[in-house]
């Protein structure tokens, strides 16, 4: 069944304006909906958007069922962190693709979410299931997903104005200089690889904030925590390259002869912070590594002073400096 809304109009202004500020959608969205002929005013269809709504009527917005294509079957499961009738916030595995595309052949995220029956963020049709924020495929830990159309504008507009955040934890090679460090480096797809993203001036804007955390009993690795202040695409690793600093298991990103292999990029979204949509209170939820990324961290470091290092408020404390 399709989601069903309903407005009254308070003031004289366009319909388009006047439902951006009601549901919180782009206007680009909007167009498309009433386009769609999913609006009606008083119980009319109406497909443009520049009529002028009076004080008093009524604005229906019918949400269109969403393009679907059926799930392929998946073979894996994804750990629940916490649910409830608006957000599902999960710990994604290392290895798991976030969207399908024509490249990707095996299951997904989001066939995982058909499989459990989450419910879709409609907007405009399209089949997004939710997905708020997007995590590489490498990439490991905390993703939230909305389960309904308030919940997924609710939490995009924190993606924008920063009350959501994530706190990720790497292991790299070699070891950061300074105890702190800020890159703010424009990113944007490299000339010289199109799989990898670069340090382009002009590009678009990105800043990560790198806090050290401890090093490796050897000294040659260190355990970091990373900040971002905006969400390009590959943005740590970039800015990790524009150090000479790498990731250890990054195939892709500061290359040397002598990298230490893993089976899996040592990156994973520790700790995510939001406002919760219905309660509008802010809550955070953290991921514990998986079995590849704890051994190595136990072989490679002292376990005991990890464990206390990645205590949730010594990682905050990590970041009260706010350069």
């Amino acid at each position: 069944m399709n989601e069903t809304t309903s407005y009254i109009c308070t003031n004289s202004q366009r319909l388009d304006i006047f439902l951006a500020s009601q549901i919180e959608h782009s206007r680009s969205q909007i167009a498309q909906l009433i386009k769609q002929k999913c609006v009606f005013v008083d119980n009319k269809l109406l497909t443009r958007a520049g009529v002028k709504l009076k004080p008093g009527q009524s604005i229906r917005v019918e949400f269109p069922e969403p393009k679907s294509n059926p799930a392929l079957e998946i073979d894996f499961d994804v750990e629940i962190l916490y649910e409830d009738d608006d957000v599902l916030v999960i710990n994604k595995p290392s290895g798991l693709t976030v969207h399908p595309a024509p490249s990707v052949k095996e299951a997904t995220l989001v066939d995982w979410l058909k499989h459990k029956g989450v419910r879709l963020s409609t907007i405009s049709g399209e089949e997004r299931h939710g997905i708020v924020h997007r995590l590489d495929k490498g990439t490991s830990g905390t993703m939230v997903v909305a389960k309904n159309n308030k919940a997924h504008e609710f939490l995009s507009l924190q993606l924008q104005d920063k009350s959501m955040g994530r706190y990720y934890i790497a292991v790299i090679n070699p070891p950061l200089k300074d105890d702190l460090s800020v890159v703010e480096k424009d990113i944007g797809r490299s000339s010289h690889n199109r799989l990898k993203m670069a340090c382009v001036p002009g590009a678009k804007y990105a800043k990560t904030l790198f806090k050290s955390l401890t090093f490796s009993n050897d000294e040659k690795n260190q355990l970091i925590a990373c900040k971002l202040f905006t969400g390009r695409t590959h943005q740590i690793r970039v800015h990790l390259e524009s150090l000479n600093r790498h990731i250890i298991g990054d195939h892709i990103y500061a290359i040397t002869p002598k990298q230490e292999k893993s089976e899996r990029i040592l990156l994973h979204a520790y700790m995510i912070y939001f406002i919760h949509p219905t309660t509008k209170k802010e809550v955070s939820f953290v991921a514990d590594f998986d079995t590849v990324m704890k051994e190595y961290i136990i072989k490679k470091f002292n376990k005991e002073q990890v464990d206390e290092i990645l205590e949730t408020d010594n990682i905050l404390r990590s970041f009260t400096v706010n350069p």
